[in-house]
């Protein structure tokens, strides 16, 4: 008996031992992939990171993406201000309001799921026939603005959804003992107890929305000039990129623009990041 619990116990431990190099090995091999990929772009880019490229107008000569890269921030912002007041009401109300297990709740993460598995370029036909020819807002950066509220919403719900979740109960039921309504607990304590897991989510909307291709091109247009209104055309950095590589005219100028997008994806991570950690030591203290 004591001899087979003994080979057992080393076979476990064989296992265990070949699981964990394996979880290694797949985690030292998608931080070299990911730093073969950021070196591969640095070093196509940063060469090509000249001043003309941050002129105020774009010329076919210069292909400046300035206009581009204030496109991009106005798109950010115009979408993150649709999206995220209703993803995270609606987290709210699904998760403080609703009743745990209704078909309602059932329903609603259901089309959620749905909308999160729709291709982009769905999402940009939608947003031609919607927004561009019914609403007749015609190429714009509102219309791209609202279809990418569209599509970054189920992943807005989702995480907020899961950060409120994460929110002991004990929480609650304290601010209900002091005599604190249900509106009060959750805007006093639930929400900034879950900001830290509500921002991760904003931050991963950020990604999508920046990175953005197919959904613009069909909404916003690709006009490279800085958009004076939100009624007006506009590329975004994204779209500038993709047309740079079509074109086949300007391989250089197209990696230092991918340099630049990364820069200020890695920008607004970081920003945010602190912006978390600031906000979870308030929450401790």
């Amino acid at each position: 008996m004591k001899e087979a619990a003994l080979r057992k116990e080393k076979r476990f431990d064989w296992l265990s031992f070949c699981l964990r190099w394996l979880v290694r090995a797949a985690a030292l091999l998608t931080f070299a992939l990911a730093l073969f990929i950021l070196g591969y772009i640095l070093a196509k880019g940063v060469p090509y990171l000249r001043p003309e490229l941050f002129a105020r107008k774009y010329t076919s000569e210069n292909v400046s993406m300035l206009p581009a890269l204030l496109n991009t921030l106005s798109m950010t912002g115009l979408s993150l201000l649709i999206a995220a007041p209703l993803g995270v009401f609606s987290a709210v109300y699904l998760v403080e309001y609703a009743k745990r297990g209704s078909r309602v709740v059932k329903v609603i993460r259901l089309a959620s799921e749905t909308l999160s598995g729709i291709p982009s370029i769905v999402y940009g036909l939608f947003g031609m026939i919607f927004f561009v020819t019914a609403m007749r807002w015609g190429y714009s950066l509102l219309a791209g603005a609202f279809t990418l509220a569209i599509m970054v919403l189920p992943l807005l719900m989702r995480t907020t959804e899961e950060a409120l979740l994460s929110v002991p109960d004990s929480y609650r039921e304290g601010s209900f003992g002091l005599g604190a309504g249900r509106l009060r607990t959750v805007f006093r304590i639930v929400l900034p107890a879950a900001a830290p897991g509500i921002l991760a989510g904003v931050i991963l909307a950020v990604g999508r929305i920046v990175g953005e291709t197919a959904a613009l091109i069909f909404t916003a247009g690709a006009l490279e000039k800085l958009a004076q209104s939100p009624m007006r055309a506009a590329a975004t950095l994204a779209v500038h990129m993709y047309h740079l590589a079509g074109e086949g005219f300007h391989i250089g100028q197209t990696y230092a623009t991918a340099v630049v997008l990364i820069v200020l994806v890695l920008g607004i991570n970081g920003l945010s990041g602190f912006v978390a950690g600031r906000m979870t030591k308030g929450g401790k203290k």
